[in-house]
C-alpha cells in the first residue's frame, strides 16, 4: 500500500536549514503522519495549503539546529552549575505533529463553530419571503 505524502523532505528542508541524515530519515516518516492528520482534518485542502501544512507540521517536530528547541519562549543556561531552564511557549510541545491555528486556516478548517442535527430533515422547511 503506498503511503501518501503532500511534501518531500526536500520541501522541508528547502523553507527550513539542511537537514541531517537521520533527519531526512525523521522527516521522511514523519511526512506520512502529516499526511494522515490534514485528511483527518480536510481532504479536499489543495495541494498548496497540504504541501505547505505538511512542511510546517514536520519543521515544528524536527526543531531547530540551535541549542533552543523549538517552540520556547525562554531560556537559561548556567556553565559551571550545570543547570538548563527553558519555557515552553503556548503550544507546551516539542517534537509531536500538531495543527496550529494558522495551518488549520489554510487547510479551510479554521474557527467555525456550528452544529447540525440528524432529526432536522425531519421537520418540514418553510421558505422565508424576501
Amino acid at each position: 500500500m503506498a503511503e501518501t505524502t503532500y511534501a518531500t523532505v526536500q520541501d522541508v528542508a528547502a523553507g527550513f536549514r539542511p537537514l541531517t541524515a537521520s533527519e531526512e530519515q525523521i522527516a521522511s516518516r514523519l511526512l506520512v503522519e502529516s499526511a494522515i492528520i490534514i485528511d483527518a482534518y480536510n481532504a479536499n485542502a489543495s495541494a498548496d495549503a497540504k504541501n505547505i501544512v505538511s512542511c510546517r507540521m514536520v519543521r515544528r517536530s524536527i526543531g531547530s539546529s540551535g541549542d533552543v528547541p523549538i517552540g520556547a519562549s525562554q531560556g537559561s543556561m548556567s556553565a559551571l552549575g550545570y543547570s538548563q531552564s527553558w519555557t515552553m511557549g503556548a503550544t507546551g510541545s516539542t517534537g509531536e505533529l500538531y495543527l496550529n491555528r494558522m495551518d488549520k486556516k489554510l487547510l479551510g478548517a479554521g474557527n467555525a463553530i456550528g452544529s447540525y442535527s440528524p432529526l432536522q430533515e425531519l421537520v418540514p422547511q418553510q421558505e422565508v419571503e424576501s
